[in-house]
């Protein structure tokens, strides 16, 4: 079995990688090509446990990642989302591969918002904004800058020291990208004017309000994985022109950007564009002008986790990086 960490991840596999990863595996989804039973949640008493299971017959491979969200790790100098995957071999049952499930998720979560900026945004987008600096924020903001050019991007989250600490790292961390990086302590001012948004919070109530958002800016809310969370303003739903899904089953399942306006009456499933792989096969339609806001709703499904393990797998294999173990 191959044991690969963050670092060794990252020698051999690109956020541009990534993002074209998510692209192939959203179009093989809605080919109907993986089997991914909905995400088996625990509710612990300090946090919870995910457990994604995924298999692709055309791959001959299986997954599995277990990822645990602990709110109060942080505290405690710890990722708030924790895990592993496994990458299984589809014929012999074999464990490949066991990689940092952290880095793993981080990774194609933020290539999923990526994918979307790259399909749906603005060609000229000029301006982005992001919204929280948990352990996914990094990568989020590094896959917005991948998907177009910034000039600049703006940071807002709930502590205004940690914000300006995420950021002093980011301008570090992702200088290469050009883009002028910006603490902002006001959420609202952040998305002010912003062409792409990036929502990644674990919040019960919206983080910004939906009258800032401006025509033509592209949303990918990542964060709202349970019914009790809702990170996006719902009047949001009467501005938008389109509204895409990584799979529009596991968000009805889960998340409360869409289930509670759902229940409360202010959005209706006809509102709903499709699934984002639907675009890529060219069964729906895509931006149709300057001024629509499209919005973005993804909770992660396992075939992302899957398709990036064995991609990172390959790379890794092919260039002699990470740990055997026997």
């Amino acid at each position: 079995m191959l044991l690969l960490n963050k670092e060794d991840i990252r020698k051999v596999f690109s956020m541009k990688d990534a993002i074209e990863t998510d692209k192939e595996c959203y179009r093989l989804f809605s080919e109907g090509r993986f089997d991914v039973p909905l995400r088996a949640v625990i509710n612990g008493s300090h946090g919870n446990f995910l457990f994604m299971p995924a298999y692709c017959e055309d791959m001959g491979a299986a997954g599995l990642k277990i990822v645990n969200i602990m709110p109060g790790n942080p505290e405690k100098g710890l990722p708030a989302s924790i895990g592993q995957v496994l990458l299984i071999d589809g014929e012999t049952g074999v464990v490949k591969a066991m990689m940092d499930g952290t880095h793993v998720t981080a990774l194609r979560t933020a290539a999923a918002s990526g994918a979307a900026f790259d399909l749906f945004g603005r060609k000229d987008a000029q301006t982005g904004a992001m919204i929280g600096t948990g352990s996914q924020a990094m990568c989020q903001l590094e896959a917005m800058l991948t998907a177009r050019p910034l000039r600049e991007v703006r940071v807002a989250a709930r502590n205004f020291e940690k914000t300006k600490a995420f950021v002093k790292k980011a301008r570090e961390e992702l200088s290469s990208y050009g883009a002028e990086i910006i603490a902002c302590e006001d959420t609202n001012a952040a998305v002010d004017d912003a062409d792409l948004v990036i929502l990644v919070t674990v919040s019960g109530t919206p983080v910004c309000s939906a009258e800032y958002f401006k025509p033509g800016c592209t949303i990918s809310a990542v964060g709202a994985y349970t019914y009790d969370m809702q990170e996006l303003d719902p009047a949001v739903f009467d501005k938008c022109g389109k509204i895409y899904f990584d799979s529009v089953d596991a968000v009805l399942s889960e998340s409360g950007d869409i289930l509670r306006p759902l229940d409360e009456g202010t959005l209706t499933k006809d509102q709903f564009t499709g699934d984002i792989g639907e675009y890529i096969l060219g069964r729906i339609p895509g931006r149709e002008s300057d001024d629509e806001i499209i919005v973005f709703e993804n909770v992660g499904i396992g075939a992302l986790d899957l398709m990036t393990a064995a991609k990172v797998y390959d790379k890794a294999t092919s260039e002699g990086i990470g740990m055997i173990w026997e």
